[in-house]
């Protein structure tokens, strides 16, 4: 007897059963690389600033608020690319992002003082923005839910190659000066015609507005024809919130959560980027010279792959939470033991620890947090977190600026920062597990 064919079908049912093709693997390495871009970018004035505190004579505090600057413009950006996310899609949300970073960055690039390259580096964040608020819900939309979580744990490795490629970059050029540096990095700008050709767009996104020809579109893309229902004589749904509202997501049934990730965001962010944009001069005080500290960092972000591809595997087997909270707890011990450190070995010990458990939850977190909300205000929902990132990526540099213009030692500054990290183990505790779910 035939099974007679449902009216209508969820978008998440679909992908619970979709199997994993080629077109999932060209949207991945798009997407992996849009990252890598974001990446790269948030580094490379950390990695030039060397060049530029000697162009124009700055001091920690300025020097620490034009590293921030891309941060603070970040802030209104993640607000305004999470209302158009949710508006116009994550495809064309990322391109114009990529698109219009590239040409904003280059402009910095020209910059003939101080206050330029801040305004420059600002206007630069609210445009890069984008591809931070659309890069892992846009991901997650397009994988089939028995490999969301590994999957999406793998793009956020694109953060330690950024990280290399600003160093590379910078080392590669260091006989020039940052304006070069910087013309360098707005090439990756280009990029964006990448994500428009490979990687389609969200189906659960499509869906929810309505455009049901899109949605069915890309899920016949992804699946490369291979579901067991035919399209055509179904409607597409999701399940209905108010439209990329901010307000929705402070409302009984998601303000907790809202709560508890925007709390989390400020201080696991923190716990990184303090020591991180601070990492260069902090060595300094140990006694690495320039070339011996590069070499450091470099090294670092290498431990950084496999944290990433262990809390890939250990996620999918044990679930969001548990290792987000073995992870983020150990990387708090090693920064406590790296605070300490005596010699250039334990520096070593102490940081390949931290950086390789720290990074992983990150790997884990950038998941896990876009899961939390349903679609319609997914993209608000993490625009919001992010901009809680963004405020920690502001202060912390200038907060650790105004420490190390005080004379703040080096285990007391590692200090302060790793007791953010406790913190986020806490608030943790109070999020609910996701590992499995369809998303709404």
């Amino acid at each position: 007897m035939k099974i007679p064919q449902p009216s209508t079908i969820s978008v998440g049912e679909l992908f619970a059963d979709m199997p994993l093709t080629r077109e999932h693997w060209k949207a991945g390495i798009a997407l992996f690389f849009s990252f890598v871009i974001e990446a790269w970018e948030m580094m490379i004035i950390i990695m030039a600033s060397g060049m530029i505190a000697r162009d124009f004579q700055l001091r920690e505090a300025r020097l620490g608020s034009l590293m921030g600057s891309i941060y603070l413009g970040m802030i209104p950006g993640c607000l305004l690319w999470g209302k158009i996310t949710d508006r116009i899609g994550r495809k064309k949300s990322m391109v114009a992002s990529l698109a219009t970073y590239g040409v904003i960055s280059l402009a910095s690039s020209f910059s003939p003082t101080y206050w330029i390259l801040w305004g420059t580096r600002f206007v630069s964040g609210v445009a890069l923005a984008g591809v931070l608020v659309s890069a892992f819900i846009y991901f997650e939309e397009l994988l089939p839910v028995k490999i969301r979580g590994r999957a999406t744990v793998y793009l956020a490795s694109g953060w330690p190659l950024g990280m290399l490629l600003a160093i590379g970059v910078t080392h590669a050029l260091r006989n020039t000066s940052w304006h070069w540096v910087l013309a360098a990095s707005s090439l990756a700008g280009w990029w964006a015609l990448v994500v428009w050709k490979w990687a389609p767009e969200s189906p659960y996104w499509a869906a929810g507005k309505g455009e049901q020809a899109l949605a069915k579109q890309g899920l016949e893309q992804l699946s490369q024809g291979r579901l067991k229902i035919d399209l055509a004589q179904v409607e597409l749904v999701v399940e209905e919130y108010k439209q990329g509202s901010f307000l929705e997501l402070f409302r009984r049934k998601l303000r907790v959560v809202t709560t508890l990730q925007s709390l989390l965001n400020f201080c696991f962010c923190w716990g990184y980027w303090a020591l991180a944009t601070w990492m260069p001069l902090l060595l300094a005080k140990k006694g690495l010279s320039v070339p011996e500290g590069n070499e450091f960092m470099a090294l670092t972000a290498l431990i950084m792959f496999p944290g990433y591809m262990s809390a890939s595997w250990l996620t999918h087997r044990f679930g969001r939470k548990k290792i987000m909270v073995s992870f983020v707890s150990l990387a708090a011990i090693f920064g406590f033991l790296f605070a300490q450190s005596a010699t250039l070995a334990q520096m070593y010990l102490w940081s390949f620890g931290l950086y390789f458990f720290n990074q992983g939850a990150w790997g884990v977190w950038d998941t896990w947090m876009g899961e939390l909300y349903p679609t319609d205000v997914r993209g608000v929902g993490y625009s919001v977190g992010l901009t809680l990132q963004r405020v920690a990526n502001a202060l912390a540099p200038v907060v650790i600026g105004v420490l190390l213009a005080r004379r703040a030692s080096f285990a007391a500054t590692v200090s302060f920062i790793s007791a953010f990290l406790v913190a986020t183990v806490i608030l943790t505790l109070f999020l609910h597990e996701t590992e499995g779910e369809v998303l709404r």
